[in-house]
């Protein structure tokens, strides 16, 4: 009887807890930016899901609604990045799952897609399952991962259940973990089969090696890290790109083509509405942000691949996100810690740590009219979620989750690495004032980010598909 009666009180007290987190909000006075309108008015999350939106809700009729006043900021959907490498298991020192995804809540992102070349490869069901679990009692946000190709594993990815991954994986070009698939059989196979979306990170590697030993003859061992767009060329992009999409047109594959950086490769694609589509690409924010010019003074910092290019590529990516050309804007958050950033470039890692800085930056580039609102939300929400057939997610509507994002645009934020949430501690945006800065994020209608600091440690939920 006594054990009975303190189990009783143990299950009260994580019944309490659940509730007091899943209690209804009001969030008032806010400028909802959803679906190519800006509607001022007030929002109620009831039950984790957006129970209302109106120009006005009345309090009084919701008296045990704990009111968060929006004092006319932009409320957004919250940023769903269909990529991200959070570093584990197997890459502790770099990220894990729990100190990245806290980051990523702080900037804004509430839902993540995590890519396979960890430690061990994602490239088995036991490899992907366990990563659901770590996720499952790690994860701030909502979180997804990528099933990982490589030469030998086609049984795998014929035999997955559309729902158990966001998409699969293939890195027609070398990158971190040595997940190269460079089988043209296995290649043809996998655009063929694959029974979900193809994600393909293109980049042509002979080319590559070809390119680096001529600069290894120049400069012997100190290559300058100018020579990284070069080496990592616009030619080694465009025929593993070019590549891609043929392929996917002979097999009728659902393709992505991952972080897009050349004006070249955007002859591959078009400006059809996106359900017309079956090839999708994607740019990463630091491709529009950053360009060629910006090696002399962030050097390694910069460094990642594919290469941050030209300013004329720059602008042709620009271009081609407000033409919808480009459909998605993600991360490719790739965490490194400064003492292996700060080695010379042929050793430096590639990859930079995004997700904390990635929507205020956004936000920098409409300032500037580069880019415009729309644009934003549509790239970093609505289409992510159309293209990857989401549940219930990336837009903000009656009824769906309450993934949130509350965006000041009058509170500029400078970028120092001291407030980096990330377990690498910097940012390529260091010393940088950013137009606008995270408010508020909620996930699944809980507060996670009050502007300053993660204020639970509630989970997120595992990303759900509307696939057969």
């Amino acid at each position: 009887m006594l054990l009975f009666f303190y189990r009783c009180i143990i299950l009260t007290l994580i019944y309490d807890k659940f509730f007091i987190h899943m209690k209804d909000i009001l969030i008032k006075n806010v400028k909802i930016v959803n679906e190519g309108k800006i509607s001022h008015g007030d929002l109620l999350i009831s039950k984790g899901r957006i129970e209302k939106i109106a120009s006005e809700i009345e309090h009084s009729n919701y008296n045990n609604a704990t009111i968060f006043e929006g004092k006319n900021r932009y409320l957004i959907p919250g940023m769903i990045d269909d990529q991200v490498h959070f570093r584990e298991p197997g890459f502790a020192h770099k990220g894990t799952i729990a100190d990245e995804s806290a980051a990523a809540v702080a900037g804004g992102i509430t839902s993540f897609m995590e890519m396979p070349n960890v430690n061990p490869l994602t490239i088995t069901h036991e490899t992907l399952a366990d990563k659901f679990n770590l996720a499952k009692n790690k994860s701030l946000a909502n979180y997804s991962f990528y099933l990982g190709a490589s030469n030998d594993n086609i049984e795998v990815i014929k035999s997955l259940h559309p729902h158990d991954a966001c998409g699969v994986k293939v890195f027609m070009g070398a990158s971190t973990g040595n997940m190269l698939v460079d089988n043209q059989q296995t290649l043809e196979q996998i655009f063929k089969y694959s029974p979900i979306l193809v994600a393909t990170h293109c980049e042509d590697t002979p080319t590559i090696i070809k390119n680096e030993q001529l600069f290894r003859e120049r400069y012997h061992d100190d290559v300058p890290v100018t020579a990284h767009p070069l080496i990592r060329s616009h030619e080694a992009c465009y025929l593993s790109s070019s590549l891609a999409v043929e392929l996917a047109k002979k097999h009728g594959t659902q393709l992505h083509i991952l972080h897009l950086t050349t004006a070249k490769e955007l002859e591959l694609f078009n400006s059809q509405p996106l359900s017309q589509k079956s090839i999708t690409a994607e740019v990463c924010v630091h491709h529009l942000y950053f360009n060629e010019t910006d090696y002399e003074t962030k050097g390694n910092l910069i460094k990642c691949n594919p290469a941050i290019k030209s300013q004329s590529d720059q602008q042709a990516l620009l271009s081609a996100l407000r033409d919808k050309k480009i459909d998605i804007i993600a991360t490719d958050h790739a965490p490194h810690t400064m003492e292996e950033k700060m080695q010379s470039y042929l050793k430096a890692p590639s990859g930079l740590p995004l997700v904390q800085h990635a929507l205020p930056a956004l936000f920098e580039l409409i300032q500037q009219k580069k880019l415009d609102i729309f644009t934003v939300v549509e790239g970093t929400s609505h289409r992510v979620a159309e293209r990857f057939q989401l549940k219930e997610r990336g837009y903000i509507r009656e009824g769906y989750h309450a993934d949130l994002t509350l965006v000041d645009n009058q509170k500029p934020l400078m970028v120092i690495n001291e407030a980096a949430l990330s377990k690498c501690g910097w940012s390529p945006f260091a010393g940088e004032k950013l137009a606008a800065s995270i408010a508020a994020t909620w996930v699944n209608g809980i507060l996670k980010w009050d502007g300053r600091n993660i204020v639970n440690n509630i989970h997120g939920e595992k990303l759900d598909f509307t696939r057969d």
